[in-house]
């Protein structure tokens, strides 16, 4: 792969969207290309953190097995996404699995590559920081629906997420099912079901197959915010 080719795959939005011609050939001299196929666990929880990967295509989809068992859909990482740095930075074990959705390419970059790569580009740690303090937003976002939202405005919200700073507009990631939107959101599939057949009948949303497509987003918008 080639500069110019890396640059196009890459969304202006991204944190690693805007590279320059010398930082995109460093980082594919630091940093191998590999293909993913779905199913294809990228990083392990609780394995050794001892490099990142960058998400040139394709959807990975990070998750983490909680105490009691359960799974817990925590993101679903989409072109020039990092993924990975978190073990990476602290030398702790990963705190979650990644696995790809579809067929894709990514960057690995181990831990000597890219202190290397920092230490000769810099500004690319603030890039980072800045991706590592908009998930910080989301997460506590997040935690705001759990304890403070009935089930309809939270799963609104959550639908509002999954669109927000990703390359395909109102498309959600992937075009999400409703499994996997239940197991992110937090709520029964029955529940999940039920309140989506509702905006579907209202036309807020588009239901084909089991997957999701957002209609109306300025009326999402206003039931995300009705805490009741």
């Amino acid at each position: 792969m080639k500069p110019q080719e890396l640059a196009a795959l890459l969304p202006a939005q991204s944190p690693l969207g805007g590279m320059s011609a010398e930082e995109l050939h460093d980082l594919l001299e630091f940093a191998s290309v590999q293909k993913m196929r779905p199913g294809q666990q990228i990083l392990i929880q609780g394995e050794e953190g001892d490099a990142l990967v960058l998400l040139v295509t394709g959807v990975a989809r990070v998750s983490m097995i909680a105490p009691n068992g359960h799974e817990i859909v925590l993101d679903y990482a989409e072109p020039g996404n990092i993924i990975g740095e978190i073990a990476l930075l602290d030398g702790e074990p990963r705190t979650a699995s990644a696995t790809a959705m579809y067929h894709g390419v990514t960057l690995r970059m181990s831990r000597a590559a890219f202190e290397l790569f920092i230490e000769r580009h810099p500004r690319f740690a603030l890039r980072m920081m800045r991706e590592m303090a908009r998930r910080l937003r989301a997460t506590n976002a997040t935690i705001e629906s759990d304890r403070a939202f009935a089930a309809g405005p939270r799963l609104a919200r959550f639908l509002k997420r999954l669109t927000q700073h990703k390359a395909d507009g109102h498309r959600l990631a992937g075009d999400l099912s409703q499994g996997e939107l239940g197991n992110f959101v937090g709520m029964s599939r029955e529940n999940i079901n039920r309140q989506l057949a509702a905006w579907a009948e209202a036309g807020i949303i588009e239901l084909a197959h089991g997957k999701v497509r957002i209609l109306d987003d300025a009326h999402l918008t206003q039931i995300a915010e009705t805490n009741q």
